[in-house]
């Protein structure tokens, strides 16, 4: 059973609108999380707000948003002024534009969503805008306001809905120029280009989702049931030999093909 949507609204190109409904497309929710406790009683901490100078406890009702203008000096918004600056994007997504995917660099994108279709009757609308955007290779560009900020969000068609994606802001992303100069490229060996093209070869293999599963939360696991059966959690090993300094590629190389070689790891 899916979960159920955390946005809804409209999707928009023109004259054509269709009810959708949104969720995120990742979850933590699988992720072993921890509370903090008073060792001595076992009971849980709580998290109290206290005032900076007074060291007095805030009530919830006395909280409220601040913004810094100086040295200890704030401008204070109620969430009522924070709510009246919504825009019409906080419930419609509107297609601006389309742009080739290709253009769209990964570091730009941000968060992946899952758009779908919310109605019956809207159903057709949204499945013509998908395939359209598929059969030209085109991505659609709009804005909308999540999580409490408006943000660019890029429409990617997918199987048989759409992801979109929020687009990072322009002051997030640094320039890869600082990092990356645009100088000449230092060409490598033929015959070492070669060479790690051959482990290239021997290390392809399909992709599958297992293999990005997370190690220490599985140990982390494996301690939580050690410790509710009385158990004494395993030992933790020893720490791998840093791997000596590789004088020679040319050597390295030979011995990575041999070892490949001999255990047949050429999966494809």
């Amino acid at each position: 059973m899916a979960p159920r949507s955390f946005w809804k609204g409209y999707l928009k190109l023109s004259l054509v609108t269709c009810p959708v409904a949104m969720m995120p497309a990742i979850t933590q929710s699988e992720k072993v999380r921890f509370h903090t406790l008073n060792r001595a009683t076992g009971h849980r901490i709580q998290s109290q707000y206290v005032d900076a100078e007074t060291q007095e406890p805030v009530e919830d009702e006395d909280e409220v948003k601040g913004y810094e203008t100086g040295a200890d000096s704030y401008v204070m918004l109620e969430d009522e002024e924070l709510d009246a600056v919504a825009l019409e994007s906080t419930r419609t997504i509107d297609i601006d534009m389309f742009v080739p995917k290709s253009s769209i660099e990964w570091i730009w994108l941000d968060k992946p969503h899952y758009l779908m279709p919310d109605d019956p009757v809207g159903e057709e609308a949204f499945s013509v805008i998908r395939d359209a955007m598929e059969a030209t290779e085109m991505v659609g560009i709009s804005r909308l306001v999540l999580y409490r900020r408006e943000r660019a969000v890029m429409l990617e068609p997918r199987d048989r809905g759409i992801v979109l994606w929020t687009l990072r802001y322009g002051d997030e992303v640094r320039d890869k120029a600082q990092y990356f100069p645009s100088k000449e490229k230092t060409k490598g060996d033929p015959k070492l280009l070669s060479m790690v093209t051959k482990v290239i070869e021997d290390r392809t293999q399909a992709w599958d989702p297992s293999m990005v599963t997370d190690p220490v939360q599985d140990k982390l696991l494996d301690i939580i049931a050690a410790k509710k059966k009385g158990k004494k959690p395993p030992k933790k090993k020893a720490a791998a030999e840093k791997p000596s300094n590789v004088v020679s590629i040319m050597d390295a190389l030979k011995k990575s093909l041999a070892a490949e070689e001999k255990g047949g790891k050429g999966k494809r």
